[in-house]
């Protein structure tokens, strides 16, 4: 992961809280329901929520820079104290500039700020992760192959973010004209896609497949750390069951949250086939369960095709990351329709044909 990756993960992580704590807790869950100003009130939360966490990162780090032999002054006593507390601030405030950054970004209408971020620092890693992996070692095979890996993962990510299952709705309105009362009908649908989740579960997975191992290092457990190591299948496997779980998890909780068939039968639409009300809701959630049941397992194989292609090029699993391209190919996707819409509201006239 990437230095700037790395300085704006608290804030994704306080995001990732809050949508989980939504529906739990009554007073965001009112928030959620207010627009503009509610939305204004819940980035104020999650901001003052990334300091903690910004703060927790910031000594992490230090703690593995210290434990590489990179610092020898960290500690809360003595003569590290305040060489510590300068360092924790600082990547702290660092965190919080990139995410003001992003907020910028986003207000000017160019995309979305955090992701643009991210995606710049995955992009500049990307030539010297070539020249560690593979120039340096004269593996030209291994470049040709990282090459065709890449670009078979890039087009399946394409795909699988862009698929999604349509489902019909049909709204019917009654207006007055004429002193006479019209019957209006209208037909929509409602866009369910297949991978609801993005790279979220990746990020949950690999936090918590990496915790035992960080354990037993603390704990001085040669066996459990080598068991667990991300070179080996038994890390890989975790990596892989984890990510399923919690594609599973986040959507359906992101799902309920957004109230679909209560919205739809407050607006007169009904899904062709169905009743309105309970029936709708019940029908759409068997409906997202099989779309993701292929999502889950796509990014349960999107997380182990790093171990998959060290096999093939013999360079160590962490060189190739299919969960960078995951999200550079998502924010690429995403940045692309903002244009498009920019330029249609201004021009009629996009550049996708």
């Amino acid at each position: 992961m990437s230095i700037v990756a790395l300085g704006v993960f608290p804030y994704i992580t306080a995001s990732i809280i809050m949508q989980l704590l939504t529906p739990v807790i009554p007073t965001l869950q009112n928030l959620s329901r207010e627009g503009e100003a509610g939305r204004i009130k819940m980035n104020r939360i999650t901001h003052w929520g990334t300091v903690p966490i910004a703060i927790a990162q910031a000594f992490a780090q230090l703690v593995l820079l210290q434990q590489a032999n990179v610092l020898t002054n960290v500690g809360f006593s003595g003569d590290a104290l305040m060489p510590t507390i300068a360092a924790i601030l600082s990547m702290t405030a660092g965190t919080m500039f990139l995410v003001w950054l992003g907020e910028l970004i986003t207000e000017r209408g160019i995309g979305n700020g955090i992701s643009l971020i991210i995606f710049a620092g995955i992009v500049v890693g990307f030539p010297g992760l070539l020249a560690r992996g593979f120039l340096d070692r004269d593996n030209i095979l291994g470049v040709f192959f990282f090459a065709l890996i890449g670009l078979l993962i890039v087009a399946m990510i394409v795909v699988f973010n862009e698929a999604h299952r349509r489902i019909p709705v049909q709204y019917g309105r009654s207006i007055f004209r004429g002193g006479q009362m019209y019957r209006q009908s209208g037909s929509s649908y409602i866009p369910l896609r297949i991978n609801s989740a993005g790279m979220i579960p990746l990020i949950f997975a690999f936090s918590i497949v990496i915790l035992p191992g960080t354990v037993a290092q603390y704990l001085s457990s040669g066996n459990l750390n080598a068991a667990l190591s991300p070179g080996g299948p038994i890390y890989w496997i975790l990596a892989f069951f984890l990510v399923v779980g919690f594609t599973f998890f986040y959507t359906l909780v992101v799902f309920q949250q957004q109230n679909i068939a209560e919205n739809l039968q407050r607006n007169g639409g009904f899904v062709l086939g169905i009743r309105p009300g309970r029936p709708t809701q019940d029908y759409l959630n068997r409906v997202i369960i099989r779309l993701t049941m292929g999502g889950a397992l796509f990014l349960g194989f999107i997380a182990i095709v790093p171990y998959l292609a060290s096999l093939v090029t013999n360079v160590e699993a962490i060189a190739l990351s299919s969960t960078s391209l995951l999200i550079m190919v998502g924010v690429g996707l995403d940045t692309l329709r903002q244009l498009e819409a920019q330029l249609m509201m201004r021009n009629y006239e996009g550049f996708l044909r």
